[in-house]
């Protein structure tokens, strides 16, 4: 039987660790600018997938995804290892690192209404100097009964 509770408790607390690690204890320059923003583990907590970003040096400069991806790949094994020590669980999770989207799909969307707000402004301000096409009453005027 899964309990989803358990497993939650224990992804909240490997992201801690590894987090934790991350900063303190490995001294590889490439992980500096690593986050961890979410980790998921299975119902069995056999497998646990850590999600990061990674940010650049500055604002212009792009952030190097292939190397933190190296790095924590090099990693695994101390972080699963001090995973362990401070879980106390039985069967150590093993430890999979996966590159969030969550960021880069929200820059996107902000990009997108951007883009649909602007289009929204065009559209409002040609609709307030337009003017109707034909008749400016195109609906027929009820019957007089003094024109018949």
């Amino acid at each position: 039987m899964v309990d989803h509770a358990r497993a939650r408790k224990l992804a909240k607390r490997i992201s801690q660790i590894v987090a934790e690690a991350l900063e303190h204890e490995v001294k590889d320059p490439r992980l500096s600018m690593v986050t961890i923003t979410d980790t998921r583990v299975t119902g069995d907590l056999r497998e646990a997938t850590v999600y990061y970003t990674v940010l650049g040096a500055s604002l212009d400069e792009a952030p190097d995804t292939a190397g933190a991806a190296a790095a924590l790949e090099g990693a695994t094994g101390v972080l699963r290892s001090r995973v362990g020590q401070q879980t106390g669980v039985r069967h150590t999770p093993s430890l999979a690192f996966i590159l969030d989207q969550v960021p880069d799909e929200a820059r996107r969307m902000e990009e997108l209404l951007a883009r649909t707000r602007a289009s929204d402004a065009e559209v409002a301000r040609l609709a307030a100097s337009a003017s109707p096409a034909g008749d400016p009453d195109p609906y027929r005027a009820p019957r007089d009964a003094e024109s018949e």
